[in-house]
């Protein structure tokens, strides 16, 4: 470090006398030093040290100075007990005063407030305010300083306490220095480094000592002895440096930890105060005597580099090493100053001013950056150049080099004729490496470490700047003081060339024949005895490493990246492909390896050609130059033909044509020119089988044509050269199908495979006529009802399989996957039945009716299990082997079909808040699913909801008991919550009611005229005879029908005729006791009766009159046995032919099943039965359901299908 003086004042008053530079400030741009001399603020320009402007003002003498951050103000502070503050144009605006003389002024960096301190006060001053306000101190004031961030304002005291103040001057701290009083605080200073984590307050006392606390009174780091009274302390701006000036008369220059670097200027009185220039590395000084020092500070660059290693100093005291590959870096912290510092391989030493340190790699890893001290050498040691080897220290002081162990003893001296101007190690075996050595007067010496005898090399006539050795140690290259680079033949120390303007100078340690070198501002790179390369550089290069070259500038070391194009072309030039390739391997772009790569093809150095066009990834080559090698191999050796084959890939079609016509390869030059659509070019190399080479041009031109978008042209040429199917490819990719249809029609029908072609692009164009007729013509009767099915033409499709039976399949199974597709389940169903695929039929109702379920649709339901039913009836009908599993499925589906569609009523009534249904049917409904959920309990279906919904109707209809008996059942249920409450209320409730139901309600059978119990643990049936209850499937009433059976040996046909011939042959038609003048109620056995007033109709099942009945079906009603089996009436051919056709309801179901018969005992009581689906109705109830749904409602069989309904 060097301080070089810019320009020095001495200021004295009018009649000559010195006056005293208490204080100096920088404004924040730099451009003017503010000095306190005498009783007047001189402004000083920093560029020249004129003075700008004297400011008058104070009448005492000015102690402090200090400007604000924002640069608009400064302020100065005067025995006289006042502060003015002036504007950054020198005028003077606001004056306010202390009791006592101001003793140092501080500007908040952020707020701007201004701290005035006196002797025995200090104030608070800023522009948004009109009064200053003040506050006591203790002690005399001495110092004072703000934290970076404006919060806290530290002042330093003459009793040795540095107060720690708030914005608004209260004291948040209190450090006390160990020598109290005899400690004033003279001068006090925080780090304005952001890099540090804490503010950090450097403190000089008189007590001759450097102090560094924290913002909460913890000192950092060591008390740094002074050895003299310091009077100023200030840092640089960046916070890296510390500057001290005091009764030493000299400024010092230590780093931020307190280490002293060295003094920057002497001077013959004592400093009171100095300061840094903002940004930049000049220092202000002011003396007791009036002197104004203004100094330049440069640091020297000391570093040291080996090979890809940079190591350099930071800071004074620190030492960086950066990989220039990596750009990697690692920090050293000596905490001293660092003198000198080499480096090699992986060693590093650093000279301090009482020691040298060697420090080691942990590991001999190429990348590894960790260092730790090997060896100290504590000893004080002179020299102008150091270098390290692997087991030495080697020292230079002018003619004398000293090699010293790493434990600090001289094991040899070499003593020169001339100053030693540059020194190298280059390398060897350790404690035997070998040192390049340049001296003033021109010598080139080696030493190496183990011999005392240096080995001249060669000498140049000038001074030695800089030199360098080739990696094979061969070459040597020179840099003079004239600034010429001269190389020499180291074994022959004969000039190779020389060179102008090099300052330095490096060889490619890649390549033996490359070096660059530096100078006036531009890099040059030359490769053998080749014209140099050159390009702008600033700074001086120090290493040459493959592409890429270190370049020290001023301070930094950089890595530049430099294409080696240049000499690799000019090796090309001169046909040196191997030198041209090792020269391209250390670095040029991707079009110079392509360039390499075709000049060594054209040169047949295929070896080259391949690993040039590998590193560009180029396979296109890499196949040409493998397919030469194997034909090489194989015995071709004719050079000219590869060429050709070169020329024709490089695009130099017509030297490529001409070179194969010369080697007899016309039919090559022929398929060059057609494969680049140049058939004109191709028909001139046409062979001696022209009509094959011919069709074969054709065919290539028709390729062509096709590529470039002539589809017509390359048709018509394709026809020609006799490729049909591609013709016909393009015909139908451009929907051209009147020539599609042409080429079919000419085709003949044993050509199947262009007729099948023809038809499958008529058919994809939708020309299905067309498409038929090929199909036809190819007797392909399958694929054209396929067509009708693809396009879904139905109707054609029908027509086909009508006329071919064999593919009904081919048709209604599509058909019935279409519908499917298109929610037309039922359609589907149908058609998977014509298809004879009764499985796929079953399978979609299966999977419509669980959806049915699984959304709640329970109407839909119970539909489709009705639709279910009749499929197994149908499938019974066809299989007998599945009869019997059919039948048993036939009858659940019906007892599941009956349940959800009484469900459906349920589920609404339980979902919806009002109900169309009266309180008997609802009643009658639920008591009806109850009974059937005794022996089944079908998916999706609420017992809860049932038993709910029959007790609430009990209750409204006064079936207290039925209500009692379903409350209990439903309290063993899992309730839903929001139920809960109701059925526990309701349970309550009934027990209040009378244990019995209103008769009325309780069902009656028509065959036995037994009054039946509310609830039937046998379920929907008579408790006495087991005669099925036969319900309206509306209103869920009992209907007045009984069941019969046919004696063995009448058939479903015999018995429907008996019946139809009867035709009022029965006995009352006979009978004429009254006059024949028999009633309606002796007509249907009533009996009445008269009691005084009071008349009464009794139903005993016998005429009226008295007579035994002749009706063979009444006799036969109570024809039956007590106990669990049901035993139906049976009635034989006389029991027919009695009957009255309208009170018979017969059952047609389908085969395999026989028909069912009933009686109406209540022939006023109409009653429809529909045809479809066998389920009986109250006529009125069928009826207003047909007119609101349009159908049946159990069946959905529409309206104009219910003309065979029975309505009586």
């Amino acid at each position: 470090m060097r301080a070089v003086p810019t320009w020095v004042d001495k200021v004295h008053d009018r009649d000559k006398v010195e006056q005293c530079i208490y204080d100096l400030c920088f404004r924040p741009d730099g451009s003017q030093l503010i000095v306190a001399a005498g009783n007047r603020v001189l402004v000083y320009d920093t560029t020249d040290g004129a003075l700008v402007q004297p400011l008058k003002g104070h009448k005492e003498a000015v102690y402090c100075v200090g400007y604000s951050k924002d640069g608009k103000r400064f302020a100065s502070g005067s025995a006289d007990k006042s502060v003015i503050i002036w504007t950054s144009k020198l005028e003077g605006i606001l004056k306010y005063s202390h009791n006592d003389a101001i003793q140092c002024l501080a500007y908040n960096p952020v707020s701007h407030q201004l701290a005035s301190c006196a002797l025995s006060d200090f104030g608070l001053w800023s522009p948004e305010q009109k009064s200053v306000q003040k506050h006591k101190s203790t002690s005399r004031i001495c110092c004072c300083a703000w934290t970076n961030d404006g919060v806290y304002l530290a002042l330093g005291l003459a009793n040795g306490v540095v107060s720690i103040r708030s914005k608004v001057g209260e004291e948040k701290m209190r450090i006390e220095r160990p020598g109290g009083i005899n400690s004033p605080i003279w001068s006090l200073a925080w780090n304005p480094s952001k890099d540090e984590p804490v503010d950090v307050l450097c403190v000089a006392d008189w007590g001759q000592n450097l102090s560094f606390y924290t913002l909460s009174g913890k000192q950092v780091g060591k008390e740094r002895i002074l050895g003299f009274d310091p009077c100023c302390v200030s840092y640089f701006s960046k916070g890296e440096y510390i500057l001290v000036g005091g009764s030493n008369k000299a400024c010092l220059l230590y780093t931020r930890e307190g280490v002293k670097l060295g003094t920057i200027g002497e001077q013959s009185s004592w400093v009171w105060c100095c300061a840094a220039r903002p940004d930049s590395n000049f220092v202000a000084i002011g003396c007791q005597d009036g002197t104004i020092a203004y100094y330049q500070l440069i640091f020297s660059t000391v570093h040291g580099l080996y090979k890809e290693r940079y190591a350099f100093r930071e800071n004074m005291t620190d030492v960086i090493i950066q990989h220039l590959i990596t750009e990697q870096k690692v920090r050293i912290k000596c905490r001293d100053l660092v003198k000198k510092i080499a480096i090699y391989k992986h060693r590093l030493a650093v000279q301090l001013p009482e020691r040298i340190i060697i420090y080691e790699l942990y590991s001999q890893d190429a990348s590894d950056m960790h260092y730790r001290v090997r060896e100290k050498i504590n000893q004080r040691l002179e020299c102008n150049l150091l270098v390290v080897c692997t087991n030495h220290i080697v020292l230079c002081q002018e003619k004398r080099l000293q090699c010293l162990n790493f434990v600090g003893n001289k094991e040899r001296e070499w003593q020169m004729d001339s100053l030693i101007r540059y020194i190298k190690v280059v390398g060897g075996p350790a404690s035997r490496e070998g040192l390049l050595l340049g001296l003033k007067n021109g010598q080139v010496l080696k030493i190496f470490l183990d011999n005392a005898f240096p080995v001249p090399l060669l000498k140049v006539p000038s001074a030695i700047r800089c030199l360098d050795l080739s990696s094979s140690r061969q070459k040597l290259a020179v840099v003079d003081e004239h600034s010429t680079l001269l190389v020499y033949d180291v074994k022959t120390s004969e000039m190779l060339f020389q060179e102008p303007n090099a300052n330095s100078v490096a060889w490619n340690t890649s390549c033996e024949d490359m070096l660059c070198f530096s100078g006036s501002n531009t890099l040059n790179i030359k490769a053998s005895n080749f014209p140099t390369h050159q390009q702008k550089l600033q700074g001086f290069v120090v290493g040459f490493s493959g592409s890429k070259i270190f370049c020290l500038h001023i301070y930094s070391m950089s890595t530049i990246e430099v294409p080696q194009s240049a000499p690799m072309y000019q090796y090309l030039d001169k046909k040196m492909f191997r030198e041209a390739y090792e020269i391209a391997c250390l670095g040029v772009t991707d079009g110079d390896w392509e360039a390499l790569a075709k000049a060594a093809l054209q040169g047949l150095e295929y070896n080259i050609g391949k690993k040039a066009f590998t590193r560009v990834k180029n396979l296109r080559y890499l196949e040409l130059i493998n397919s030469i090698e194997d034909r090489q191999h194989k015995g071709e050796i004719d050079n000219n033909i590869f060429l050709a084959d070169i020329l024709a890939y490089e695009g130099k079609f017509s030297e490529a044509a001409k070179l194969y016509h010369r080697c007899g390869k016309d039919q090559a030059a022929m398929n060059m020119y057609t494969d680049l659509r140049m058939f004109d070019l191709a028909q001139e190399y046409l062979g001696s089988d022209e009509t094959v080479d011919r069709k074969q041009l054709i065919r290539k031109k028709a390729d062509w044509a096709r590529n470039i978008n002539e589809p017509r042209a390359a048709a018509e040429m394709y026809l020609s050269a006799g490729e049909t199917h591609k013709a016909i490819e393009i015909m139908g990719e451009n929907g051209w199908v009147d020539m599609l249809l042409d080429v079919g029609r000419k085709t003949d029908k044993a050509d199947r495979q262009t007729l099948n072609l023809c038809a499958e692009h008529l058919r994809r164009l939708n020309s299905l006529t067309y498409a038929a007729e090929m199909y036809k013509k190819m007797g392909e009767m399958q694929s054209v009802i396929e067509l009708y099915v693809e396009v879904q033409d139905w109707e054609e499709a029908f027509v086909w399989a009508e006329k071919h039976p064999e593919y009904r399949q081919l048709v209604y199974v599509p058909y019935a996957t279409s519908l499917a597709e298109q929610d037309k389940f039922l359609q589907a169903q149908k058609a998977f039945h014509k298809a004879g695929k009764p499985e796929e039929a079953f399978r979609v109702l299966e999977q419509l009716t669980m959806n049915a379920v699984n959304e709640n649709r329970f109407d839909d339901a119970g539909y489709y299990y009705w639709m279910l039913a009749m499929q197994c009836l149908d499938l019974a009908a066809e299989n007998e082997e599945e009869y019997s599993a059919m039948m048993t499925k036939f009858s659940d589906y019906q007892k599941k079909a009956s349940m959800y569609y009484v469900y459906h009523t349920i589920q609404r009534y339980m979902d919806e808040p009002f109900t169309a249904y009266m309180p008997e049917a609802l009643f009658n409904i639920s008591r009806f699913l109850m009974h059937e959920l005794m022996t089944a309990q079908p998916t999706g279906i609420s017992k809860f909801s049932t038993l709910y919904t029959l007790s609430k109707q009990a209750r409204n209809l006064e079936a207290y008991k039925l209500a009692r008996y379903v409350l209990d059942k439903l309290q063993t249920l899992r309730v839903p919550q929001r139920f809960q409450e109701d059925v526990e209320l309701a349970a309550l409730k009934i027990r209040a009611k009378p244990f019995h139901d209103n008769e009325e309600h309780q069902p009656l059978c028509y065959r036995c005229s037994t009054t039946n119990p509310l609830v039937n643990n046998n379920g929907n049936q008579c408790v006495n005879c087991c005669h099925a209850f036969v319900y309206s499937f509306v209103s869920f009433e009992i209907l007045p029908v009984v069941e019969f059976v046919l004696e063995e040996g009448i058939s479903d046909e015999d018995a429907l005729h008996l019946i139809q011939q009867s035709g009022g042959s029965d006995s009352r038609d006979g009978s004429d006791s009254k006059g024949g003048n028999y009633d309606e109620e002796e007509d249907n056995h009533w009996k009445r009766s008269d009691s005084g007033t009071a008349e009464a109709l009794t139903f005993d099942g016998s005429p009226s009159h008295g007579e035994p009945s002749d009706d063979p079906f009444t006799a036969n009603l109570m024809n039956f046995y007590g106990g669990s089996e049901y035993q139906p009436v049976t009635v034989g051919r006389k029991a027919l032919i009695a009957m009255e056709p309208h009170d018979v309801i017969v059952c047609r179901w389908p085969k395999p099943l026989r028909f069912q018969y009933y009686k109406n005992f209540m022939p006023d009581m109409p009653i429809t039965l529909c045809v479809h689906c066998n389920k009986m109705f109250h006529t009125d109830d069928y009826t207003l359901q047909v007119l609101q749904k349009g159908h049946c409602p159990f069946c959905r069989t529409t309206i104009g299908d219910t003309s065979d309904n029975n309505n009586d």
